[in-house]
């Protein structure tokens, strides 16, 4: 399966995750390493005093043309995919990026982890508790071929 995973740069677990994923036979894409060569978007890449920035310089950046490079890889990668696999605990854009997979009707797994409970996970088709849960889901899901109603993998 095609397969996009939604982390943070802060996850320590999300080169292992994907490493695992592609050992079990899936196209994974990383955002870390989008293509050969490419160590992924950074915000220091347009500027290296980024976290100083005031709303207004944040709002003119995303225009930058290395934001939009990142944005549309990220994004083109989000429409490729087959599923999304959120592996937690991640931050606010891997959270717009699973909320818009869910709504896009793309199929969701959720990689819990510790920390403080969120509602609005039962918007994803699957929480899982470990990888094996996560490549045992992918694995029914690619046996079975059949569109899934969202809300029913539990």
């Amino acid at each position: 399966m095609k397969i996009y995973v939604a982390s943070s740069w802060r996850n320590e677990e999300q080169p292992d995750i994907v490493a695992e994923l592609r050992g079990a036979g899936h196209q994974v894409y990383d955002f870390r390493h989008p293509e050969m060569g490419d160590d992924g978007f950074h915000w220091s890449q347009i500027d290296p005093a980024w976290k100083e920035w005031s709303p207004g310089v944040y709002r003119k950046c995303l225009d930058h043309p290395i934001a939009v490079r990142g944005f549309e890889n990220d994004r083109g990668a989000m429409e490729w995919a087959d599923v999304l696999v959120g592996v937690m605990p991640f931050g606010r854009s891997a959270s717009f990026e699973m909320g818009w997979a869910a709504g896009y009707g793309k199929r969701t797994i959720l990689l819990l982890a510790t920390g403080e409970p969120e509602l609005m996970v039962k918007m994803f088709d699957r929480l899982c508790l470990d990888m094996a849960e996560v490549l045992q889901t992918l694995d029914q899901w690619q046996r079975s071929r059949v569109p899934m109603e969202k809300g029913t993998e539990r």
